[in-house]
Formats: structure tokens, sequence, C-alpha cells
């Protein structure tokens, strides 16, 4: 079997789970920073850290007409483990959010996956455009790759669907369970289905997480033999300021 870690880099289910899309700046303050531990940096249900902890932080600017901009960064393994020479995984992306009308809100946008020196066969930087449509507490999203998703080989066109909610439930918690689905085009074997509940809670102006991730493959081993999709929880503290 193949490096099964460089098939596919995996930034989060919320904050908790990894944050791939930090949180856009309040109208009244565009311009905002974050910063966040976790002891797993889990993206689409699947570690990048090689279950271990990671280091992470971003700057996002969103301005009142809607369009945004942002880059995000952190601390990986699958890279090294699947033979190639990086350990960090730099985002950037741009994009367009408005509501419709009947409170519904659409959000548009580019995201670049950057592995810098990954020196992997098939390079692991990937291109996506996405769309989101959300609705109350739920939002549906779609990511589609431009590119060779995450060092899989001849797998132009991939795609992420998900579902994910948030819910208030008081006391400063939130609740948000998320189901999603990766579609590896040309690698069938390594489609899979994701799964996470994860409970946020503000205190003293940190976030503090705890989440469940599960998936339904064990195809996606790293160093050590380890499976990088296994059932786990994750555990997180982020700031925004």
């Amino acid at each position: 079997m193949k490096p099964i870690a460089a098939a596919i880099r995996a930034a989060a289910v919320v904050a908790t789970v990894a944050t791939a899309f930090p949180a856009l700046a309040q109208e009244a303050n565009p311009l905002s920073f974050n910063v966040s531990v976790t002891s797993d940096y889990r993206y689409r249900g699947i570690s990048q850290s090689r279950l271990k902890p990671a280091l992470q932080g971003g700057v996002d600017y969103a301005h009142a007409s809607g369009f945004y901009i942002g880059a995000w960064a952190s601390t990986i393994k699958w890279i090294k483990d699947s033979g190639g020479d990086s350990d960090v995984e730099i985002d950037t992306y741009a994009g367009y959010k408005t509501e419709v009308g009947g409170g519904v809100t659409v959000d548009v946008g580019f995201l670049r996956y950057n592995y810098p020196s990954n020196k992997l066969a098939t390079s692991a930087n990937t291109n996506e455009l996405y769309g989101a449509v959300s609705f109350g507490p739920a939002t549906l999203k779609y990511s589609h790759s431009v590119s060779n998703l995450f060092g899989f080989a001849d797998s132009k066109k991939s795609g992420y669907l998900d579902l994910s909610a948030t819910f208030d439930v008081g006391g400063g918690f939130t609740l948000t369970p998320h189901i999603g689905h990766q579609k590896v085009k040309n690698n069938g074997d390594f489609s899979y289905t994701d799964y996470s509940l994860t409970a946020n809670k503000d205190f003293e102006g940190f976030t503090f997480g705890l989440g469940f991730v599960a998936t339904n493959t064990d195809n996606y081993i790293g160093g050590k033999g380890k499976d990088l999709g296994k059932n786990g929880i994750v555990l997180s503290v982020k700031k925004v300021f």
C-alpha cells in the first residue's frame, strides 16, 4: 500500500477538530488573528499530525461588502511520513459571503492548500473551489478540487460534500454535529465518510473544544503504522484577537 497519509491532508470540522477555515472577522473589526492548540489535527476526519498535537494560527480580513481573504497554518506530520520534506501546511483563501434573503446565506470561494517543498511524487499542493448554503443553524457545503488532491495521482475533480449545524445549548456552550463524504477521483479505495460531534465553550476570551471524530475507512495509514482515520477524541483551545 502506498503512503496513505499522502492521500489527503485533513483541516477539521469546526475549531476544535482542527479549523481549516478560521471564523471571519466581525464587520466592526474586519481584521482578526487566531491561534490555537489541538490534541490532534483532524481534517475531514483524517489526522494530519499522526494523532499528535498541532500548533495552528491564522489571519482574516472580512470587508463589509461580504468579500474576505485569509491565511491559516498548522504543523503537520503526514508529508514527512509519506517520504516528503515538509512539516507545515499553509492555506490561503478568498471568497464572498452574503445573505440572499429569507435567512439564507451563500458563501463561495477559492482555497489553496500549500505544503512548501513537499517533494512528493505527486505534489501535495491542492486547489479547491467551494460553495456553501446556510439556513438557520445548518450549513451544506461542497468543495471541488481543480488540481490533484493532496498527493493522489490523477485525482483532479475530487469532491467533498458535508452537512453540519451549530446549536447554542446555553451557558456559553455550542454543539456541532457533522457528516461528510470525500470522493477521491480515480482512487476509489480512498473515498470515505466521516462523522463528528463537537462541543465548544467560550470562557475568558478563549474557546475550549471537545470533539469526537470517526470515519468508515482504515485505508489511511501514517507513520509508525498509525490508523489516521480511527475514532478519537480531540481537545483544543483557541484565541481570536
